[in-house]
């Protein structure tokens, strides 16, 4: 008698350092996984840029070792990656240029026209919620093209973002999705609910495909059994899906990582001029509702001045992560004003707990300015906290002290990015309902 196969939804999970490949059951479990490294290759310029080639051929050769395995049936399979990165294709669907890091350099020249033509930066930014950021904006990218690769402009038939592009090797169905459209773009106008002027006047909007709903799955064009092809996600909005579905009561999330990322769903209100200068913009989610977001480098900061506290003090950085939250030792140190940790003197401090809480003090002090951005005006009541600094005591404890009207959480969820990918496509291979324990909560009492 024949083994009953386990019904699957398979997720590419594309960073910019791991690419990974999940298979969830319909309890979104992982019940497989595989992760591949790419070595970088570089453009025409010499610049550093994902190795496209080497990228979509994992992309097969992990679908056949998935589809070869007679444990699982795959009936849908989704996409999230990084966002900024376009793959511009040609009328056969062949790539036709190196998929270009969005930290290569922008011409100035370049940028001082585009904004001085479309009404200056500031206006320009309010409007499509994007800071000025150069290749980070995509849509920059391909007004760049236009100007100086005119011939590969016209050659263009479709610009997909890198979800789309992988979504497309798959389907054979080129399609834009409104999560990578509206992540700091320039593309998006978030007033008119819709491309920006200029993208029509330049003859953008003839290089981009259609835009669908982030829940459209299509019929797959590669061969393996009968089952369905998402549209693929950016994957700070993935991240955000499971919270989405799994709490109805306003919150906003706290993504820690190299980058603090407070996204707020349940604030639309447009952002102002002093927002934008201090790194707020605006998300477009999987429904489509804009989502309000504040950025702290707090990750990378802790990460430079827990290697000077443990240089100074002659300790290992690995015991920082054990360090236990002290109420004490912060009620010693309330009294120091706030400042930019890099800039106090370590032999002011008699050990390095104390350094350390010092160092939490001061970043979860600027985190609370960042925070606050999107929180005012808003109905919120809770604060999940997921990433790296939800595992640390001494930050979830001294992140409820800031906010002590609010409810404080460490939320932990295993590979939230491509669980909210699976999610987005849930009705489209899942007879189950959707799960209500995918998200484990500790919650943090205001301590004293």
């Amino acid at each position: 008698m024949e083994n009953k196969k386990t019904p699957v939804v398979a997720v590419f999970d594309v960073g910019k350092t791991n690419k990974k490949l999940f298979l969830f059951d319909e309890r979104y479990k992982i019940v497989f996984e595989r992760t591949a490294r790419f070595t970088e290759t570089v453009d025409e310029d010499g610049d550093p840029c994902e190795n496209l080639e080497s990228l979509r051929l994992s992309i097969f050769d992990s679908l056949r070792e998935v589809f070869r395995n007679q444990e699982f049936e795959v009936r849908a399979i989704n996409f999230a990656t990084y966002g900024a990165s376009f793959v511009y294709i040609d009328e056969e669907g062949k790539a036709l240029a190196p998929l270009y890091n969005y930290l290569k350099e922008y011409p100035e020249v370049l940028k001082r026209r585009f904004y001085d033509t479309y009404g200056g930066e500031e206006a320009f930014s309010n409007l499509t919620a994007s800071p000025v950021l150069g290749s980070l904006n995509s849509g920059m990218q391909l007004y760049r093209i236009k100007y100086e690769k005119p011939e590969l402009f016209r050659r263009i038939r479709y610009a997909l973002h890198l979800p789309q592009y992988l979504s497309y090797l798959i389907s054979g169905k080129a399609y834009s999705d409104i999560t990578s459209i509206g992540c700091h773009t320039n593309l998006w106008d978030f007033t008119k609910n819709e491309y920006h002027d200029w993208v029509f006047k330049e003859g953008i909007t003839e290089k981009l495909a259609p835009i669908v709903p982030s829940d459209t799955v299509m019929p797959a064009n590669f061969p393996g059994n009968n089952y369905g092809v998402g549209a693929g996600l950016h994957d700070s909005s993935s991240a955000l899906v499971p919270y989405l579905v799994s709490f109805n009561e306003p919150f906003i999330l706290l993504s820690t990582g190299t980058w603090c990322i407070s996204l707020n769903p349940f604030n639309s209100a447009a952002l102002t001029a002093e927002e934008l200068k201090n790194d707020c913009l605006c998300y477009l989610q999987y429904e489509g509702k804009p989502v309000k977001a504040s950025r702290l480098f707090a990750g990378y900061v802790h990460e430079q001045q827990v290697k000077r506290i443990a240089s100074h003090f002659g300790r290992d950085v690995i015991s920082y992560r054990t360090f236990a939250y002290d109420p004490a030792i912060v009620a010693g140190l309330d009294g120091e004003a706030m400042m930019d940790f890099a800039e106090r003197d370590l032999q002011s401090y008699p050990s390095d707990l104390i350094a350390y809480h010092r160092l939490m003090l001061d970043l979860v002090s600027q985190q609370y300015i960042s925070t606050t951005m999107v929180l005012k005006d808003t109905d919120v009541k809770r604060i999940f906290v997921d990433g790296g600094f939800s595992k640390n005591t001494i930050f979830m404890n001294l992140l409820a002290r800031a906010f002590p009207e609010l409810e404080v959480f460490a939320a932990h969820m295993a590979q939230a990015t491509a669980v909210g990918a699976a999610l987005a496509i849930h009705k489209s291979w899942n007879t189950k309902p959707m799960p209500n324990d995918i998200i484990d909560l500790k919650y943090y009492a205001v301590s004293r």
